[in-house]
């Protein structure tokens, strides 16, 4: 008799770009897989892991382009579930940190279906490939991880609160939102505040760009940054 861990939908974090930092556990049940539903942010190398006969499906979601809906993701979901065992919802980083995993999980339930969660490397945690750590004793006392941005296209509010902690701030999704970010600061009395942006974080094509908070687009434009890419801010960015 099958274990309940051994079938049903597995949410699965495929960590911040390079493939060795994926968990073992991630990676014996990409090789189990029957169906793979993978994100447009994963490695593709992370596909190969797979038996050959696994069906592969890219419901991925480019920024400002046409992208598979949270919904249809849904149907496949609950479509390929009905005649497989093992199918894998592959996301980049961890699929519970602005990665909408959760919505999944819930929907899964919400149907009957068993559901798994496996976290992978924060895409924040690779800001440390490029020398930035997310605290450092005596510089920073806790992290503020805030989406840069919500379901209606707003930069989060709690930016504003952040500002007046002595918190690394990481923004996820904040690349078209690099002016308002600057202004949110400058506005504050904070635009002296060390920042940095890191495009493909642990990856051979991995940029590095910093600056104070008050030059952060320009100096974006002038390095050729882009997304996919992750901002911090904060005094950790000047060690």
């Amino acid at each position: 008799m099958k274990k309940i861990e051994d079938f049903g939908l597995f949410i699965v974090g495929g960590g911040p770009g390079d493939p060795d930092l994926l968990t073992i556990k991630a990676f014996k049940v990409l090789q189990r897989a029957e169906v793979i539903l993978y994100d447009n942010l994963i490695n593709k190398k992370l596909l190969e892991i797979a038996n050959p006969l696994c069906k592969i499906v890219y419901v991925g979601k480019k920024p400002y382009e046409k992208c598979t809906s949270q919904e249809e993701i849904h149907e496949l979901i609950k479509h390929y579930i009905q005649n497989h065992s093992v199918v894998v919802r592959l996301k980049g980083g961890d699929p519970f940190i602005f990665g909408r995993g959760f919505e999944e999980l819930l929907f899964a339930e919400a149907n009957g279906i068993p559901a798994h969660y496996i976290p992978g490397i924060s895409t924040m945690q690779a800001t440390g490939f490029s020398g930035i750590p997310l605290t450092h004793r005596g510089v920073s006392e806790s992290i503020w991880a805030i989406t840069g941005t919500k379901k209606d296209g707003s930069l989060s509010k709690d930016l504003t609160c952040a500002i007046h902690s002595r918190a690394t701030v990481v923004i996820y999704m904040g690349m078209k939102k690099l002016a308002e970010i600057a202004q949110t600061y400058i506005t504050a009395g904070a635009g002296n505040t060390p920042a940095a942006i890191i495009q493909h974080a642990t990856l051979p094509q991995q940029k590095k760009v910093t600056c104070e908070v008050k030059d952060i687009e320009s100096a974006a434009q002038s390095a050729g940054l882009h997304y996919p890419a992750i901002i911090v801010i904060g005094n950790v960015c000047a060690i």
